[in-house]
């Protein structure tokens, strides 16, 4: 492989309050997930995010999550599919409407925490994801972790679909996340992150935490911009990859 998108969570913060370093971030990535609302940011938190993204040049994709700022949208609140449709309508809406004000467009979504990880496993609650963006726009691309059912139920909604893997998280021999609680969850020292990296771009199997390597496709690679060192991650990732002829580069 010698071209792929870097991507990271942006906009996470509310108010005064900020979350991770946006402006260094917004330099390095190809491509931004901005949060709308749901488990973090504000309209003024999204305009200005939408801003510098637009000013770095990096594409723009919503980051719905639950409505839980205090769990940071990595609780599974009770739902029923077709009311996380419409959650995520309303997310999306309304960082299209700051990114009509800010001169930029929303090109994708991503579903963020929580509600990410249940759309890979359940059917039904991706379909009702998948529902949703086709209703707002069929110009809509989703960015869905590799292997999961959000990418077959946006796939059979017409979507235009693309895979992502995460720099910093550990994988389950299962092709899934290992929760945040457990051993081997995060990936802190970006060294070791660029190697496995290096060695998926190769071959196309990712390690896993107890298990035999995984294959996955993957478009885009993700760092989680709230996590510790997250900006030294993402440019040992973007240096050392073109180094290695690798071209850091938006899917979209």
């Amino acid at each position: 492989m010698t071209r792929i998108d870097l991507n990271s969570d942006l906009g996470e913060g509310y108010g005064p309050w900020a979350m991770g370093d946006d402006a260094a971030m917004l330099k390095l990535v190809s491509s931004a997930n901005i949060a709308c609302g749901g488990h973090a940011s504000d309209p003024e938190t999204m305009y200005q995010t939408l801003l510098l993204a637009a000013q770095n040049g990096v594409s723009i994709g919503a980051h719905p999550g639950y409505n839980d700022p205090l769990g940071f949208g990595r609780r599974i609140i009770p739902m029923a599919p077709p009311e996380i449709g419409r959650m995520v309508a309303a997310q999306i809406g309304s960082l299209q409407a700051m990114a009509l004000l800010a001169g930029t467009r929303v090109a994708y979504v991503k579903p963020h925490g929580a509600l990410g990880n249940l759309a890979g496993d359940d059917g039904a609650v991706a379909d009702a994801i998948a529902v949703a963006i086709k209703a707002i726009s069929p110009d809509l691309a989703v960015l869905a972790i590799s292997g999961t059912e959000l990418e077959h139920a946006a796939r059979a909604a017409g979507i235009t679909v693309f895979s992502e893997i995460f720099a910093d998280r550990g994988y389950t021999p299962q092709g899934r996340l290992v929760p945040r609680s457990q051993p081997g969850a995060m990936i802190h020292d970006p060294i070791a992150a660029v190697a496995r990296l290096l060695s998926f771009l190769d071959s196309g199997l990712m390690p896993t935490v107890g298990g035999d390597p995984i294959r996955l496709a993957a478009q885009s690679i993700c760092v989680h911009g709230d996590s510790p060192g997250a900006v030294e991650m993402a440019r040992q990732i973007r240096n050392r990859l073109g180094a290695a002829g690798v071209t850091i580069a938006a899917f979209l």
